[in-house]
């Protein structure tokens, strides 16, 4: 049987912490689930991926934080991507992004959409 294989869109950021919360869990488990999983980070997406970003995150008691639901997905194996020209309008430079992120352009986004089973986008 062919790797199943799953891209998550991530274009919320700490403006709507539930999605970004809920994309990276969902990343979590799939990838987890043996599931060759992705997550691409575009516009608000881009901005939890940059180095001390989450230290602003609102913590409340009894829900999980961005920065856990990112640390499991990281460490699920899921690959992170962040959209470069976001990085560019957003004046964010590369070595401002968290080290497990790659940066990509959107033409390896369509790439691997053609390939994954799914694409997925929360919101």
């Amino acid at each position: 049987m062919a790797e199943k294989k799953l891209v998550f869109v991530l274009s919320k950021g700490l403006n709507y912490p539930d999605i970004a919360r809920t994309t990276l869990m969902l990343a979590a488990l799939s990838a987890n689930l043996g599931i060759k999983t992705t997550v691409f980070c575009f516009q608000d997406g881009v901005e939890i991926m940059v180095k001390g970003a989450l230290d602003k995150e609102e913590v409340k008691p009894g829900v999980p934080t961005i920065r856990q639901r990112l640390n499991e997905a990281i460490e699920a194996g899921v690959k992170i991507y962040v959209c470069s020209q976001t990085l560019v309008v957003r004046k964010i430079k590369e070595e401002d992004i968290i080290d497990e992120v790659e940066v990509a352009g959107a033409a390896t986004f369509i790439y691997l959409a053609l390939e994954a089973d799914k694409v997925i986008c929360i919101g």
